[in-house]
């Protein structure tokens, strides 16, 4: 297993999480995607319930979202590849494919590279500890504690607002461990190598109800959060057209439907419009 302690994690959480994304060129836009007849969308395979793979076969709710987006598009041809997520956001990024459809959070860095269709999820971080740890009771418990999260990853952006609420209570954020994938933090925090566990409020539904016995979910340890589909900056029409895909699965009880199904809930209060720019993401998630 390949971890790295973080001393100063504050200091370091942004730093290279532009590297993938330095080399973006010209992708498609709608016109070009009408005359090629085809729609190149980059999914992934292993981050259930949004993209996984059953009995060889791809499944979760973006599966059901590409069957609706046949039916829904009459211009062109919606064609899917899996990626793995290391370097799915890079090659959309580079024009090799001309939209990602996967739980891709939006982030202050993803939107310099990004415009995101207006989200179908929340992405809201709340903590995971393990079931029956009584020392973890709320957010204040958090401080000096262990906390576990995916390397490179939007959670790790964010962990200022966690530092912010202990602070405010008196205490401090601990040490912070990065991993390679979630399994591989859930391990160590089963194990008790690690204090708690930091992921998006659909993630860690899905943990605990797949091992209820083992994990339990906590408190929100960040604001808003949205799960959005990034398509490279300067595609106007492909934006338009996507986000009016999204309006038709809102107005039609389809996406309602289908998030209650995969995540276990529906996420009513979300933004109807495409977010293009830092500021409008900070409005929407309420960031300061």
């Amino acid at each position: 297993m390949q971890r790295h302690h973080v001393k100063h994690p504050i200091a370091t959480l942004l730093g290279g999480l532009l590297l993938a994304f330095s080399l973006t060129s010209h992708a498609a836009d709608l016109p070009e995607i009408e005359k090629a007849g085809v729609l190149k969308i980059a999914t992934e395979d292993d981050y259930a319930p949004f993209n996984f793979m059953k009995d060889g076969e791809p499944e979760g709710f973006h599966k059901e979202v590409l069957a609706e987006l046949q039916k829904y598009a009459t211009g062109f041809k919606p064609e899917q590849s899996i990626l793995p997520w290391t370097g799915l956001l890079a090659a959309v990024s580079a024009g090799q494919y001309d939209i990602a459809i996967t739980g891709a959070l939006i982030t202050d860095e993803r939107l310099k590279v990004f415009d995101f269709i207006a989200p179908v999820a929340s992405a809201q971080h709340y903590y995971v500890k393990r079931a029956g740890d009584d020392r973890i009771k709320g957010v204040a418990d958090l401080s000096g504690k262990t906390v576990g999260v995916q390397a490179g990853s939007a959670l790790l952006a964010r962990l200022p607002e966690l530092e912010a609420m202990l602070a405010k209570q008196g205490g401090k954020l601990g040490e912070v461990v990065e991993y390679q994938s979630y399994p591989e933090a859930y391990a160590d925090l089963a194990n008790g190598r690690l204090d708690y566990v930091i992921n998006a409020v659909i993630s860690v539904n899905d943990l605990v109800k797949t091992r209820p016995g083992v994990f339990e979910k906590g408190e929100p340890v960040s604001g808003n959060g949205f799960v959005s589909w990034p398509v490279p900056k300067n595609n106007p029409k492909l934006l338009a057209f996507m986000n009016g895909f999204v309006k038709h699965l809102k107005e039609s009880g389809k996406l309602q439907a289908l998030q209650t199904k995969w995540f276990g809930e529906s996420f009513d209060a979300l933004p109807d419009e495409a977010i293009t720019t830092v500021a409008q993401f900070h409005q929407l998630a309420g960031l300061k």
